[in-house]
């Protein structure tokens, strides 16, 4: 499996195992546990790299302790043999509680001097959980056991190590997340939102050589991993980035120090604190580590997403240096408490980007005053209005507010990205193309119509220092409007087709033979409305559009077989996703009408496939593509849920792929006798259809699917045809003829599904044994229809969807005036004229013809 598959598979299990407990609670459990799996392997891999053989291994205990203090000096702490998970696993081992328990308990004991900030109180939430896994030692022992097998299959070490792990890890959290209700927001920034704030971080830092970066509500730890792996591209190694973190829950914090731990960041590099962030800054004065805690913190960047509007205690901060220059947030909302907190922990040429709560831009009072003295002291960069509902638990709008130490410029970005979402499941979510949209925006400090502006200080002045979104961005769709003399005497306004002038700027001469003028103000279709595709389709403009569209992806398709397939072994998966969508954004850079987000969200929903591949042929060499494996799927046995192998699959190349491509005659002839069953079943229906009802009632025919009955029917014909054969040939439409068809094709159907089901195994072994046979020229070529191919085909159709568009708006323009005021007013009154001369030929008692003759009259318009 690969890793997204893993994953899935993990919490889809762990989803069932947690029966009643709650996700908020549940996540502690397994993300414990694979904490410790990791360290144990981690003692494993580093001890055998040290020359210790298994055995040697087995006899690690606290009895020895020059080894114990070798590797706790290496390692910050200390795992006996008998405390280790490969143990707890080990089929020949007893597994109880108890082991875990105490595993934990030595853990905190064994944990060495220089680490205890690291690990001190890092299973705490564990242990003390443990109990909640079942009513008796016994159910306990299983759910813990069960745990534990599930997550034994997550690679820990060697290559595979911190991507599949860090992977699976930030996908269980976002899992759980997606269950926790409103605690989610206790632990998890979702992470199209981290990433967004990742690459406007990123962009800003690239060029400086040593790095720190701070999040004082850090959760999971996720959005500073983030930031960290973006940041990451850019400099010159991952070791040159220092994180730090705080967090006031102690359960929340925990998994900050295990996240972080688990990315393989080198200890010194961490910097973890869990305390109150509003009430204890730096410094904080701990002896065992004055390096960082003696001294006030400023950092490169700070990213937070802290607790919204939640109350605080302003009491005694006047003097506080986070707030001194600005004031103090109201003691209801700690929003600009947290945003100046992040704000004077800045170096001055750092950044910073928090998610906070759409209010904050226009209330007043206190918070209208920091924000003015904010904008004033050209703190302010940019602001972005995200979708609301995106994040788990609430649905509240928020926004990303990204601000500076010290600026050249002093404008500021508003951002209107409401409107930028894709709708999955009860929430919404940024889609690839949204991101990069919105850090374009951000980073080039672009304005665009109905999403971004750049606002002068004396705009925002203007404004009473009201930076509320919709004052400065328009992103609403523009309101329908009806053109009377349109309405009443027919024709097209022009100045709704101009609405469509980016179109008739790129196809100058179309618009003349879509439309005639009919007056100086109006003008009308020059073709049926039915024509109106064919006309765009066949126009010279178009068709030199499509041929510049076409020229610009000359060459596309073998720079992306010589980037991706023939140097797989370079490529940084990265830093390659960017460099393919550069290139991508230079070839569309002349062409017109072409979204280019829209073209880049195919090339980033084509690269997740590429980049699990070029993972797995990185990390497990390019004979990867040649393996197939068990393909496992859960069946009920004996009434239980179990896993089974069913079949085949291949490790990257997919069965259908390959059968398609070179065992094509084998599918074709397997379509064919599916058709021929599909005929049978047509012509067994029609033949019952045409039995007589008395015929029909018969044992033979009445239940024609059932088998007992196919027994009749075959048994009667046998005795028709031994008849026929005596007498000569039953009439075609006879009762005899017809039982004797239905017989031939039930015994044809029983043959053929038996043959079906044997060319179908024999293809799915046939496929398996073609992948392993593969060449390694086969393989490139399989490569390029599996990545490469489906995504040209994708740009490719891009032309056709601006034909399309602009044939829905040019037959909806003509729609909409079609029928003039006057041709219905005339239909009306021809209506009501018909109406009352039908009531004239009307008869009843004398009431109801008073009532007929007063409606008549009403029709007539008397």
């Amino acid at each position: 499996m690969n890793k997204q598959q893993l994953a899935s598979k993990i919490w889809e299990s762990a989803n069932q195992m947690r029966s009643k407990i709650e996700a908020n609670e549940y996540k502690d459990y397994i993300l414990g546990l694979i904490f410790y799996k990791y360290l144990s392997d981690q003692l494993v891999s580093y001890v055998k790299k040290q020359g210790m053989t298994d055995e040697d291994i087995k006899a690690l205990s606290e009895s020895d302790p020059e080894t114990m203090e070798y590797i706790q000096d290496k390692l910050g702490y200390f795992i006996a043999y008998e405390n280790l998970f490969s143990t707890w696993v080990d089929p020949h081992s007893e597994f109880d509680e108890s082991n875990v328990r105490d595993a934990l308990s030595a853990f905190g004991r064994l944990i060495h001097k220089n680490h205890k900030k690291l690990f001190d109180g890092i299973f705490t939430t564990l242990e003390t959980g443990l109990s909640k896994l079942g009513e008796t030692s016994g159910k306990r022992t299983k759910a813990i056991s069960d745990l534990l097998h599930l997550i034994k299959a997550i690679p820990m070490t060697g290559n595979l190590g911190y991507d599949v792990l860090g992977y699976i890890y930030e996908y269980l959290i976002e899992k759980f997340a997606a269950n926790a209700g409103k605690k989610a927001g206790e632990f998890y920034t979702p992470y199209e939102v981290s990433l967004l704030m990742s690459e406007i971080i990123a962009s800003e830092l690239k060029h400086k050589d040593k790095i720190e970066i701070y999040d004082p509500t850090s959760g999971s730890g996720s959005l500073l991993i983030n930031i960290g792996s973006a940041v990451a591209k850019y400099a010159k190694s991952k070791d040159d980035i220092k994180y730090y973190a705080q967090e006031l829950k102690k359960s929340t914090y925990n998994l900050t120090r295990m996240n972080l731990i688990m990315r393989g960041i080198l200890p010194d590099n961490i910097s973890t604190r869990n305390g109150d962030t509003l009430e204890d800054d730096w410094p904080y004065f701990d002896e065992s580590n004055p390096l960082d805690t003696y001294q006030p913190l400023y950092v490169d960047a700070v990213v937070s997403n802290p607790p919204y509007s939640q109350a605080w205690d302003p009491e005694n901060k006047e003097s506080d240096p986070r707030y001194a220059r600005f004031g103090l947030a109201p003691k209801t909302k700690a929003d600009f408490a947290f945003l100046l907190h992040d704000l004077y922990h800045l170096k001055p040429d750092g950044i910073m980007t928090i998610v906070l709560p759409h209010g904050v831009l226009f209330r007043g009072g206190e918070e209208g005053e920091i924000r003015k003295q904010l904008i004033e002291n050209n703190h302010i960069d940019a602001i972005i209005g995200l979708p609301a509902n995106i994040f788990f638990g609430t649905g509240i709008p928020t926004v990303i507010l990204v601000l500076k130490q010290k600026r050249q410029n002093t404008d500021v970005l508003v951002v209107d990205a409401s409107k930028h979402f894709v709708k999955e499941g009860k929430n919404n979510k940024l889609q690839s193309s949204d991101i990069k949209r919105i850090a374009d925006a951000i980073i080039h400090r672009e304005s665009k119509d109905k999403f971004s502006k750049v606002v002068s200080r004396k705009a925002i002045q203007d404004n009473d220092y009201n930076l509320n979104i919709p004052r400065y961005v328009d992103s609403s769709p523009e309101a329908e409007t009806w053109d009377l003399h349109a309405t009443m005497l027919g024709g097209i306004p022009n100045s709704e087709i101009a609405r469509l002038n980016d179109y008739w700027q790129a196809l100058p001469d179309l618009h003349n033979a879509l439309f005639t003028p009919k007056s100086t103000s109006h003008s009308e279709l020059a073709v049926k409305s039915n024509e109106v595709e064919d006309v765009i389709r066949q126009h010279p403009n178009l068709q030199r559009f499509v041929c510049a569209y076409n020229q610009a992806f000359d060459g596309f398709e073998e720079y992306l077989k010589q980037t991706l397939i023939d140097d797989w072994e370079q490529v940084n998966r990265n830093q390659q996703e960017a460099q393919l969508s550069t290139e991508l954004f230079a070839r569309l850079a002349s062409v017109t009408l072409i979204d280019k987000y829209q073209a880049y969200q195919l090339l980033s929903d084509r690269w997740k496939v590429i980049s699990a591949d070029l993972e797995m042929m990185q990390t497990e060499g390019f004979d990867a593509t040649k393996q197939v494996e068990p393909h496992l799927v859960i069946k009920k046995v004996k009434s239980k849920e179990t896993e089974v192998q069913d079949g085949w699959k291949g490790r990257i190349m997919p069965f259908e792929l390959v059968q398609k491509t070179y065992l094509n005659d084998e599918l074709k002839a397997i379509a064919n006798k599916e058709h021929r069953l599909a005929e049978i079943t047509s012509l067994f229906e029609e033949v019952l259809a045409s039995f007589s009802e008395e015929e029909k009632q018969a044992d033979t025919i009445k239940e024609s699917d059932d088998g007992f009955v196919n027994t009749l029917v075959t048994k009667e014909a046998k005795a028709f045809v031994k008849e026929e054969k005596a007498n000569g040939p039953f009439p075609d439409e006879s009762y005899e003829a017809k039982i004797i068809q239905v017989a031939s094709l039930i015994d044809e159907e029983k043959t053929l599904k038996k043959v079906l089901r044997e060319a179908k195994s024999a293809l799915h072994l046939k496929t398996k044994k073609t992948i392993e046979e593969l060449t390694d020229q086969q393989v490139s070529d399989l490569l390029a229809l599996k990545w490469i191919t489906p995504l040209c085909d994708d740009l490719a159709e891009m032309p056709g969807e601006v034909v399309n568009y602009l044939t829905r708006q040019v037959q909806k323009l003509a729609d909409k005036y079609a029928v003039t005021y006057s041709q219905v007013a005339n239909d009306i009154q021809t209506s009501e004229q018909e109406l009352a001369e039908m009531m004239g030929q009307l008869i009843g008692n004398e009431p109801d013809m008073q009532g007929i003759a007063e409606l008549t009259s009403l029709l007539k318009g008397k």
